[in-house]
């Protein structure tokens, strides 16, 4: 488990949807602390701030530490991200209280190692298809994984990695396997591409000489067996 990121808060006292615009007006983003049995503690933090904790990856799945109006920090995680449709605009966040050797569910990326390496890839001139990007386990605060590590090095052409297939950290566990067999699924495979299928399908010399395509050695020009004097 990675560093944990601290996060300054600030509360708030005005509610509503009118006094969430006027803090959009003044540059801050609306947000809300909840669980752990303690009551729900609406807060607010600086949007350039929140813009920089959400350019890293690791601010999505990891412990944060909330501090609001520079009290002690809380163990939370991000729980939800609400964006403006089309502007660069962070409406509002959840966080959840994190309660010490509960176990939680999170979601943590995948990272894809050694794509360049891959047989399929670097000798069968395949692609590699990312089908899923980030997968839920289940864990103990103290055990959650900063991604999911899957090598692609040993896959050929047509080969799926499953979720089975990933070696997960010690204490974490995939919450799709633990509901049956059946929900175990692909999270990436080595496509074949057209160019692949068209280089496979071209005739070789051999084949082109024996459809008849190319003349043999001391054979005469047509010209000369239909014509002359």
């Amino acid at each position: 488990m990675s560093n944990l990121i601290q996060v300054e808060t600030m509360s708030r006292t005005d509610f509503g949807k009118g006094a969430s615009r006027r803090l959009r007006r003044d540059d801050l983003v609306p947000a809300i602390l909840y669980g752990a049995e303690g009551e729900p503690q609406p807060i607010q933090l600086k949007h350039n701030e929140v813009q920089k904790y959400l350019s890293n990856d690791a601010f999505y799945s990891q412990l944060l530490m909330v501090s609001v109006d520079g009290g002690e920090p809380v163990r939370s995680l991000l729980r939800d991200v609400q964006r403006h449709p089309f502007k660069q605009r962070i409406l509002h966040l959840d966080f959840q209280r994190v309660v010490a050797g509960a176990e939680l569910t999170v979601t943590v990326p995948i990272h894809f190692i050694n794509e360049e390496e891959c047989i399929g890839v670097k000798i069968g001139g395949g692609i590699i298809n990312h089908i899923e990007n980030e997968l839920t386990v289940s864990c103990l605060p103290r055990n959650i994984p900063e991604f999911l590590e899957v090598d692609m090095a040993a896959l050929d052409l047509g080969e799926t990695v499953q979720i089975s297939d990933i070696v997960f950290p010690e204490g974490v566990k995939s919450v799709d396997l633990s509901q049956g067999d059946e929900n175990d699924r692909p999270v990436a495979t080595v496509a074949v591409t057209r160019a692949t299928v068209e280089s496979d399908d071209a005739p070789t010399d051999d084949e082109a000489t024996e459809d008849g395509d190319a003349p043999q050695a001391g054979d005469a020009p047509a010209s000369s067996e239909e014509g002359g004097d």
